[in-house]
Formats: C-alpha cells, sequence, structure tokens
C-alpha cells in the first residue's frame, strides 16, 4: 500500500496509527526500535559539541516503515522527544506533517493540524513539526504563534521560522528570532546561519552579515559547508560588497557554477562587466562549465560595457551547446544584449527565431529602435508582433508612441492612442501618459498634450517638462512659463531638464526677472555645482537678456568651464558691440587651456561685421585653420560672405566663395546678392544670380 502525498483526513490519520501499530506490537518494541536508530547520525555536522541526533521521517511512497533521509530537512529529535513519542504511529503523524513540510502543502498541513487538535495531540510532541511546516509554506506568523505556544528548545523550529522570515525579505524579524533563540540557550548551527545571511541579504544588512562572517569563521563552520560559504557569497554580493564577495568565493575549498554565477550577476548588476568578464575567465580555468544561468549574466555584463564582439562569441557557444532552444531565459538575455549594444539587426534576427517570443523582448525591440531614431523600424516590429498574435502591453505601446513622435507620425499616432483607451492603460499609468504628453507635444498638437496631462491622475517633473520643451519649441514661450508656475503650484519639483528648458524660454523672451528666480532657486538646490548645461544656460540667459556683467559673474564662479560657456558670453559682448571685451574674453579662455571652436569664430565675426572691422574680420577668418585647427563650415563661410558684402568688399566675397571645399548652397549666393543689391554691383549680381538660379530657381525669382 502506498501513498504519494500529504494526508488530509481524520480518517487517514488513524489508518497511519493503526498500521504503524501492527509493525510494532507494543510501545516497547517501538521504542527499542526507535533506539536502534538512535546510533544513526544525520549526515551534516554538529558544532559547540551538540551531539548528533536521529531524524524521524518517512518515504512519501511507503507506509510500512520511516525512512532515513535528510532531503535538507534536518529534522532532529533528543532522547526526550523519543521519549515523548509512544509509538511508531507517532512518528508516523510526524512523517506526515513533513511530507506537508517538504511538499509546501499549506491545505493539507492546515486540515493535519486540525485533526491533531480534535484529538488532543497537537502537543509539545508534534510542535516542532508543525512550526517547521507552517514556515515553510509561507505561514510565518502562525508559526511564530506556535513557536511563541511552545516554547520549543530545539534548533529545527527556529531555524525554520529564520529561514521563512528570510524568504519573505523580513530580515529584521529574522534578525529578532536569532535573538530570543540565544537568549533560549540554542546555539546556532550552519544551517541558521546560512538562514541568518540570506536575511541580510534581503535588508542589506551588511554590517550583520560581517559579524556572522566572523563568527562562522571563528567557528571553522566554512572550512567544510558548501553552502553555508555560498550563503555568504550571496550576502556579499546582494550588499554591494563584491570585492569581500569573490574574496569568499576564492578562499572556499570547492567551488561550483552557482556560487560563480551569483558573483558574475553581482557584477553585472553593479554595471561592472569587466569585472564580471573577469570571473568568467576563472571560472573557466577552473573547469567549472558554465550553466544558462551563466551565460545570461554574461550577456547582462556585455550590454553593460556596450561589448557586442564578446557577446556574439558567447551567442555562438550558446547555440553551440543547444541551450537556446529549450530556455527562453539566455533568448531574452540574447535580444537585450543586441539592443543595449545598438545592434539592433540582430536583436531582431535572435527574435524572429525564438520558438516563444512575448510582449517584454517586443518592447525591448521596438524601445531599441525607438531611442535610436528608427522610428518606422519601430512600427514594422510593432506590426509583425501583432500578425503573431502577441498582445502588446503598456510597455510596448508607450514605445510606439515614442517611435509615432520620432518620425512625427500624427496620424499613426493617433491611432495607437485610441487603442490605448480601448484598453484601459491610461487610467494608471503615467508613463504611457508621459509618452502620450511628449508625442502629441513634439507633434505641435499642444492643447491635446496638455489635456492628457491635466487628466493623468498623477503628474511629474518629466512630464510637465516634455509640455514645456513643446511650447518652447513652438515658439509660445508665455504658455511654457505658465506650465511652469502651475507645476510649482502642484508642489512639483523641477528637475535639471525643466530649468534648462525655462531659462532658454527666459533668454527667447528677454524675461530676466524671471531667470533671476530661476537662477536663485538652482543656486540654492545646489544643482550649479555640478551641472555644466545647466551653468551655460544661466550665462546664455543673462547674456542675450543683456546683462553681461552678470552673465560674467556666473561663468566665473563655475566649478567648471567648457567652450560653450566662452562662446555664450563672447556672443553677447558681440550682440552688444563690445569688441574689446569680446576679445579679452578669448584671450582668457585660451588661458584656461580650452581651444576655440567654429561657433567662436562665428560670433567674432558676427562682431567684425556690425564695427566694419573688415581686415580684423579677414585676418580672423584667414587664419582659422593654421593657427587654432578650427577649418569653416557652411555657417562659417555665410556670415564670412555676408559680412564682405554688407561692407562693400564683393570681390573678396566671390573669393571666399571660391575657396569653398564644396558647392555653396542657395543661401550663400542669396548673401552675395543682398549686397550686389545694396551697393549697386550689376556685374557681380549677375553673375550671383545665375548661380543661384542653377541651384534653386525659386531663389533666382526672388532675386529678380
Amino acid at each position: 500500500m502506498s501513498r504519494t502525498c500529504c494526508v488530509t483526513k481524520s480518517s487517514d490519520i488513524g489508518r497511519a496509527a493503526t498500521e504503524a501499530k501492527s509493525l510494532c506490537r507494543s510501545t516497547a518494541t517501538a521504542r527499542r526500535w526507535q533506539d536502534s536508530r538512535a546510533s544513526r547520525t544525520f549526515p551534516g555536522r554538529y558544532f559547540l559539541g551538540i551531539p548528533p541526533r536521529p531524524i524521524w521521517t518517512s518515504s512519501t511512497t511507503s507506509t510500512k516503515s520511516p525512512a532515513w533521509v535528510s532531503d535538507g530537512l534536518k529534522r532532529r529529535t533528543d532522547s526526550e522527544e523519543r521519549q515523548g513519542i509512544a509509538s511508531a504511529a507517532d512518528a508516523r503523524l510526524l512523517s506526515l506533517i513533513y511530507a506537508c513540510s517538504k511538499n509546501k502543502d499549506l491545505v493539507g498541513g492546515t486540515r493535519l493540524h486540525a485533526e491533531l487538535q480534535k484529538r488532543g495531540l497537537a502537543g509539545k510532541n508534534y510542535s516542532d513539526a508543525l512550526i517547521t511546516m507552517y514556515a515553510k509554506c509561507g505561514e510565518i506568523q502562525r508559526a511564530q504563534t506556535l513557536l511563541d505556544m511552545h516554547n520549543s528548545s530545539r534548533i529545527i523550529p527556529w531555524t525554520a521560522l529564520i529561514e521563512g522570515y528570510a524568504r519573505q525579505g523580513k530580515g529584521q524579524n529574522a534578525f529578532n528570532c536569532f535573538q530570543q533563540m540565544q537568549y533560549e540557550g540554542i546555539c546556532a548551527d550552519a544551517v541558521t546561519y546560512a538562514s541568518l545571511l540570506k536575511a541580510c541579504g534581503a535588508i542589506r544588512a551588511i554590517d550583520k552579515g560581517r559579524q556572522i562572517h566572523d563568527e562562522v569563521s571563528r567557528r571553522g563552520l566554512l572550512e567544510h559547508d558548501l553552502v553555508l560559504g555560498g550563503a555568504l557569497v550571496d550576502m556579499y554580493v546582494k550588499c554591494g560588497a563584491l570585492t569581500q564577495a569573490q574574496i569568499v568565493l576564492e578562499s572556499l575549498p570547492s567551488l561550483n557554477v552557482i556560487l560563480w554565477s551569483a558573483l558574475i550577476a553581482g557584477y553585472a548588476e553593479k554595471g561592472q562587466g569587466k569585472e564580471a568578464l573577469e570571473c568568467y575567465k576563472l571560472m573557466q580555468r577552473d573547469n567549472i562549465p558554465p550553466n544558462a544561468v551563466t551565460y545570461a549574466c554574461i550577456l547582462k555584463a556585455c550590454a553593460v560595457m556596450g561589448d557586442n564582439v564578446k557577446g556574439k562569441e558567447i551567442h555562438d557557444e550558446i547555440s553551440r551547446l543547444g541551450l537556446l532552444e529549450r530556455d527562453s531565459i539566455l533568448g531574452g538575455a540574447l535580444v537585450d544584449m543586441y539592443v543595449k549594444c545598438g545592434a539592433l539587426p540582430q536583436a531582431q534576427s535572435v527574435l524572429e527565431k525564438l520558438p516563444s517570443a512575448n510582449a517584454i523582448l517586443w518592447s525591448a525591440l521596438i524601445a531599441g529602435y525607438a531611442q535610436t531614431g528608427q522610428g518606422q523600424e519601430a512600427l514594422d516590429c510593432f506590426g509583425k508582433m501583432q500578425h503573431k498574435g502577441i498582445h502588446p502591453d503598456a510597455v510596448t505601446y508607450a514605445s510606439i508612441v515614442r517611435a509615432c513622435a520620432v518620425i512625427g507620425d500624427i496620424n499613426r499616432g493617433k491611432q495607437v492612442h485610441e487603442e490605448i483607451l480601448r484598453e484601459g492603460l491610461l487610467e494608471d499609468n503615467i508613463v504611457l501618459g508621459g509618452a502620450l504628453v511628449h508625442f502629441y507635444a513634439k507633434c505641435g498638437v499642444l492643447l491635446q498634450a496638455r489635456s492628457i496631462l491635466e487628466k493623468l491622475p498623477s503628474r511629474n517633473a518629466i512630464l510637465w517638462s516634455a509640455l514645456i520643451v513643446g511650447y518652447a519649441q513652438c515658439g509660445q514661450g508665455e504658455q511654457a512659463l505658465e506650465c511652469f508656475d502651475r507645476m510649482l503650484g502642484e508642489s512639483i519639483t523641477p528637475d535639471p531638464v525643466t530649468y534648462l528648458c525655462i531659462l532658454n524660454v527666459c533668454a527667447t523672451l528677454g524675461a530676466i526677472d524671471k531667470g533671476k528666480q530661476i537662477h536663485d532657486e538652482v543656486s540654492r538646490q545646489g544643482l550649479l555645482e555640478h551641472d555644466l548645461v545647466l551653468g551655460n544656460a544661466l550665462v546664455d540667459m543673462y547674456a542675450k537678456c543683456g546683462d553681461l556683467q552678470q552673465a560674467q559673474n556666473v561663468l566665473e564662479k563655475l566649478p567648471s568651464r567648457d567652450v560653450v560657456s566662452w562662446n555664450s558670453l563672447i556672443a553677447g559682448y558681440a550682440r552688444k558691440g563690445q569688441g574689446e571685451q569680446a576679445f579679452e574674453s578669448i584671450g582668457q579662455m585660451q588661458h584656461e587651456d580650452i581651444l576655440p571652436d567654429v561657433v567662436t569664430f562665428i560670433c567674432l565675426l558676427h562682431l567684425c561685421s556690425r564695427q566694419g572691422l573688415v581686415e580684423k574680420g579677414q585676418d580672423l577668418f584667414d587664419n582659422m585653420g593654421t593657427m587654432h585647427n578650427v577649418w569653416p563650415n557652411m555657417a562659417c563661410f555665410k556670415c564670412m560672405v555676408h559680412f564682405l558684402g554688407r561692407c562693400g568688399h564683393l570681390i573678396k566675397a566671390v573669393e571666399v566663395i571660391r575657396q569653398m571645399r564644396c558647392s555653396a548652397n542657395p543661401t550663400i549666393w542669396l548673401c552675395l546678392l543682398v549686397g550686389c543689391q545694396k551697393w549697386a554691383d550689376v556685374n557681380v549680381g549677375i553673375w550671383a544670380l545665375q548661380q543661384a538660379r542653377e541651384l534653386d530657381k525659386c531663389i533666382g525669382q526672388r532675386a529678380l
């Protein structure tokens, strides 16, 4: 007669007792049978002089006699317990409880507990087994209640409870339980310490983890216990102490793929791809074959480093071993690696060959295309995904909306918006709402963007920034400032991107008072100490608003400066016609070993043009490449032609055009024509008109 699961009916309990009694005809016989097993010790180790204890259990497939197994449950009994179990029937009942514990059969275990209570048997003889069962089944509070009631003196229920708390991420409860266990005079063993280390990892309690490390080292528990060593490695990895984790790992007497994979995963999670690959090499040196988890971690490391060459090597190895066909996680890791390395066609090739691809993988690929500006490719993938019958989720829709924004496809975006509304996804998804706000704002449909934003259940700085940027790009600065004030009214703290956008708006509108308010706020928050872009925007705002002294004050207080910082100030001086200060700024910039760029020279050429400094401007233009290694671009040539034409040096302007390495664009010819018109130079004008007509007939007509 055999049983394969926990007994959950009262008749089964009685039957088990009857069967056991038929095997042991008297209590004395049962006790002698038990004592004969007392000489058999648990295969694990015991510390601090605690003697080994026998394990009572039963084979899950036999009712004739209890089996002597460990199965990681470590069920031990002392002499007092053996005296309390009056017959083999008691052992059978214990085995049923332990079977429920092993199989995590909470329903069966609860029914068994209720039946024991009904028969008046749920006393101390069974409490330890019940505590362990409830703890392993996740009913921690019930396990704790039983432990409080019966005050067990055995280590197994205490360890089971500590492990249960750790498994649920309740590290502090696990520590409290351990302290109570110590108060009761119960000495921890390797299993207890392993559970405590798991609790430390769950709540990142590295200091407590180090104390446990010191204790297990002092007691010599690490010398022969790979499980405890693995728990230490895992604790240090989860706490981010990867160097310490590697030291522990390399000191262990034997290593396996699980330990190495945990360490490699830790390095990959922390963005330390190089260290992860080094560990992989060490693992191979020790002839430990990687498994699917290891490969997934290594692929993540390759993604972190952007190393698709190494990733391709791992891909080839995985394919050679045939792992890709039977492990969907590896397929996802490969797609993720190729996407993050920017190898999107390879990612798509892998994805389309996978036997089962879900919305998450397709969303990753679509997001990759959208983020790299390949909106049409993202939409094509979306179509293939739907053709395969894979239902998109909110993440997929968000990526598709971004793709529509990239290519400015307002009609397709509206269709996706309607699908989102039909699915009811917009009600509580701020990311999807933000994508729609950004899409409509970028496409210039600002009323719709604002309508969506105001209907969202919650708003943040990113959402408001998207709308503010939209207004700014459409030249609606006043509305951008109004949105900014509304955002502040909702007690939402702007992020640097928002401040940057508003400063640009202030610069465009000449709203210096608002700009000063932003200046005060970013200074109060300390943002200028580490955000050069924001500092440059402040310099530019003051310069464009005409307060050049304040612009220079801000620039001088920046912890670091670059060519953009100086260009903003120089452009301000150029607009004001303050040539002396502009050229002084060039000298100060070069004194700081900051080299001018083409924008710097354009600013100076504009200054020379305003003040009629033909020789100075010509000298600057001629020496750009030879003295400063800065070669003029199309904007620079346009500026010079306009400058010379405005000053009446039309022949020199023609010479500048002939120096160009590429053909002049229609705008440059138009600048020359404007100069010819001003100075009534018919000959040069006719020639310029002929050149312009060859490029653009519309320009020729306008010139006529």
